[in-house]
């Protein structure tokens, strides 16, 4: 799945209901997401890591789902993070919250940043193991 964020920077689901048991995260319009932001968001491991697990995800994923070993509030405020760049959209989905990256809008705006970020972390991986 390709989530995709609102047209505006309102706080609405990204699917566009607003009324998921009255709860809804704010997501950036895709044209509002500047180049800084994101990088400033995949530059840390731990979100990094939270990138390299959606993109290989084939749905969306919930945030407990993502092994971080880092406390729930401090995963819960990478992934805020994240959202609030515009690399990822949540929506609340029983009583969790699901995760995918806003590949399509990413691509749109920054064609072949996120495939290189996620080879680069891929390569690294892989050189920092030894193999």
């Amino acid at each position: 799945m390709t989530p995709s964020a609102p047209s505006s920077s309102t706080a609405t689901r990204p699917d566009g209901d607003a009324s998921a048991a009255g709860r809804h995260l704010e997501h950036p319009a895709t044209e509002d997401i500047r180049l800084e932001e994101v990088l400033h968001a995949l530059a840390d491991p731990m979100r990094l890591t939270v990138v390299r697990e959606l993109a290989a995800a084939s749905a969306e994923v919930a945030c407990s789902e993502v092994p971080l070993p880092v406390s729930k509030s401090t995963t819960t405020h990478h992934f805020r993070v994240l959202r609030e760049a515009g690399v990822i959209c949540q929506v609340y989905r029983g009583t969790s919250k699901m995760n995918g990256l806003r590949r399509a809008d990413l691509d749109a705006l920054f064609p072949g940043l996120l495939e290189r970020v996620l080879a680069a972390a891929a390569a690294q991986e892989e050189r920092l193991s030894g193999n």
